[in-house]
């Protein structure tokens, strides 16, 4: 009896000094289980909207406009509870609502980006090959190359013509459009291939597209397939192959978004990474309900899977200016907003794969259904490349987390000195800004098809609304 006791209390002291994981899933309300899953069905329509960053941009500014946002200019007259948004190059967009504090308080932060690993077109890229037409491609960020053949793709972006007019394309999404694809060889003669290194079973230069078989009708040319081709983008877009040196076309997986699993926990899709931080992070602002005590910012950028170099990625001046010009509004400067300010770096973290367990270390890894991942440091070995928030704001972070109610959970980038990444973190915090990587851990990041959880979708959305609002 007395051993019984004992054990009861060796159970409590356990439960309230030692730490427990929680699944979200599991502990989640019938009321959050519902509103959960209506999020996420915006969430999908969103990723089959918005595949691109220009497309994620467009998606935004229409949503921000009917939410009563209105463009954001220098020396405007603003005051708490005003909706701004700011378009970089049709690339980024940084959206605000005015608060209530003096803006030399500081204000909230919550910065995503919006591009995603794909195969870019060269500036020459279409040409013919024994009488089947091909676009040439550059991979643009981390990326197994094997896994982007043999899948449908899409293409995506625009044209910028000789006389300056620009037009817009996107093939491959409506199911009455052809798709694309990079071919692969059959096993029956892959032999050789089979003997690459896994990095080279598919080589760069081997992602070429797929995209005509049909030659123009006339024997006094060669080439033909090309020429089929060209007349017909020609009739379409108005454009002659000098054309693609001005064009920025992307070709990115023709998958939609589905739900995975009989019991429909799971989202697939293309572009998790880092759209499902960039649409909780953008619906979190647009849900603010009351005029925010600091004011709340949400950053969409670009590039940040080439390094986020560039004037639309997050290295450049872009944001600085725009709280540079919102500080001036307000009356007040630059350095002293970005000095008191804090932000919530949205980006995506590994999830757990009972498959491959070995690559992380379990105790500090992200599991799927477990909430929003709040990664406190990312870089790789020695943590190069990282912010590394301080213990102080992590425990800010902690207590509104817990506050209201959201299931979260730490992780990092897998096992010391094998895995590592980086985020836009670093670049913010170099603003003199705290800075945490706050997302949603995701299973085949990287890949034309990664898998998230709603359930971790969902209490991302409520941690940024927590602290933007």
């Amino acid at each position: 009896m007395s051993e019984n006791k004992e054990k009861s209390k060796a159970k409590l002291l356990q439960e309230k000094l030692c730490s427990e994981r929680k699944n979200a899933a599991l502990k989640m309300s019938k009321d959050d289980e519902w509103k959960c899953d209506d999020f996420c069905s915006g969430y999908k329509k969103f990723l089959d909207a918005a595949k691109t960053e220009r497309e994620a941009v467009e998606y935004a500014v229409e949503a921000a406009k009917k939410a009563g946002f209105i463009p954001f200019e220098k020396n405007m007259d603003l005051k708490p509870g005003d909706k701004v948004y700011r378009v970089n190059r049709e690339k980024a967009v940084i959206l605000a609502v005015i608060g209530s504090s003096p803006i030399e308080e500081g204000v909230h932060i919550a910065a995503a980006h919006i591009d995603s690993p794909r195969l870019d077109l060269k500036q020459h890229p279409l040409y013919e090959s024994e009488e089947l037409a091909y676009f040439k491609t550059h991979y643009y960020g981390g990326i197994k190359k094997y896994q982007w053949a043999a899948i449908p793709l899409s293409l995506h972006g625009v044209i910028v013509r000789a006389d300056g007019s620009k037009v817009k394309v996107s093939v491959g999404e409506d199911e009455c459009d052809p798709v694309f694809c990079v071919t692969d060889l059959l096993p029956h003669l892959a032999q050789e291939q089979m003997k690459r290194t896994a990095s080279e079973i598919i080589k760069g230069e081997e992602l070429n597209i797929l995209i005509g078989s049909r030659p123009f009708k006339d024997d006094e040319v060669s080439e033909r397939v090309k020429l089929g081709i060209m007349e017909i983008l020609n009739e379409k877009y108005g454009i002659t192959e000098d054309d693609f040196i001005s064009a920025e076309l992307e070709a990115v997986p023709a998958f939609k978004a589905r739900d995975i699993g009989f019991d429909r926990g799971l989202i697939g899709a293309y572009g998790h990474d880092d759209r499902v931080c960039a649409y909780t992070a953008f619906e979190a602002l647009l849900d603010i309900k009351e005029i925010p005590a600091k004011t709340a910012v949400t950053v969409l950028t670009d590039k940040e899977e080439t390094g986020s170099d560039g004037n639309t990625g997050l290295k450049s001046a872009y944001l600085k200016f725009f709280i540079a010009d919102l500080a001036q509004c307000l009356g007040s400067d630059c350095r002293t907003v970005l000095s008191s300010s804090e932000c919530l770096s949205a980006d995506v973290n590994a999830a757990f794969d009972p498959t491959f367990p070995d690559v992380v270390e379990k105790r500090n890894a992200a599991f799927v259904n477990y909430g929003v991942v709040v990664t406190k440091f990312t870089g790789s070995r020695g943590k190069s490349g990282t912010s590394d928030a301080s213990a102080e704001f992590v425990g800010r972070v902690r207590m509104l987390m817990d506050k209201n109610g959201i299931f979260w959970q730490t992780g990092e980038l897998g096992k010391v000195d094998l895995g590592g990444g980086g985020t836009v973190a670093a670049y913010i915090a170099n603003l003199n800004v705290d800075t945490i990587d706050v997302g949603v851990p995701v299973l085949c990041m990287h890949a034309p098809y990664e898998i998230v959880a709603k359930a971790d979708v969902y209490m991302t959305y409520k941690a940024f609304h927590a602290f933007l609002s």
